[in-house]
């Protein structure tokens, strides 16, 4: 896949969890980092990017399978559920992230032979990155552009138009997780989405009162 620049340097990497197996493990697992960017939503980021790690762990004891998009996706919906509901739990509503972890499984393993890293290798460009993950199951727009910056930040995936497609995200101020590569970091995003809500505006800058 093409880039817009080639990185003098890997940057720094990310490290949002503050346990570095679960960190290792989102550097790792495409599917993972698509799993904790689903669940990073109505909890803290630190939730929600263990939960890959958490449900790794889980699943072979749990339901006999590996931490694995077309495992995931052919389980039984009840036993995912009651892996996302063992304490501590996955994410504030187990049951409503265990359907959408499912559907974001079988999404991937319909459109794309279950390989998550497909979603940015397959892309031409930052445009159709964005479709695809616009296309998956429970990435909005916001979702979507900070996962590109994700991308292009912290691994280096900078497709022609990454910028671009990422919007704000894309820029130097620590607003999301794609600018987490440090606990120091960590309390800058943090600050900054506390100044966001007090103003009023969205993660992108827009007002919403």
């Amino acid at each position: 896949m093409a880039t817009d620049t080639e990185p003098d340097t890997q940057p720094e990497p990310l490290a949002v969890t503050g346990r570095e197996p679960a960190d290792d493990l989102l550097r790792r697992d495409p599917l993972a980092l698509l799993i904790g960017m689903l669940l990073d939503q109505q909890i803290p980021m630190e939730w929600a990017f263990v939960g890959p790690w958490r449900l790794a762990e889980r699943l072979p004891r749990m339901a006999g399978t590996e931490f694995d998009a077309e495992a995931i996706a052919t389980l039984e919906p009840e036993i995912l559920e009651g892996v996302f509901r063992e304490k501590p739990a996955l994410h504030r509503y187990p049951a409503a992230m265990a359907r959408r972890t499912q559907d974001l499984c079988r999404h991937l393993v319909d459109h794309y032979g279950g390989e998550a890293s497909r979603i940015w290798t397959d892309a031409e460009d930052g445009a159709s990155l964005y479709r695809n993950l616009r296309d998956l199951p429970g990435f909005g727009d916001e979702k979507s552009r900070i996962f590109i910056a994700l991308l292009g930040k912290r691994f280096a995936i900078t497709p022609p138009g990454w910028r671009e497609a990422a919007g704000v995200f894309a820029d130097e101020k620590k607003r999301s997780v794609a600018d987490i590569d440090s606990p120091e970091a960590l309390d800058e995003v943090r600050a900054h989405k506390k100044l966001l809500k007090a103003q009023g505006r969205d993660k992108q800058g827009r007002r919403t009162t």
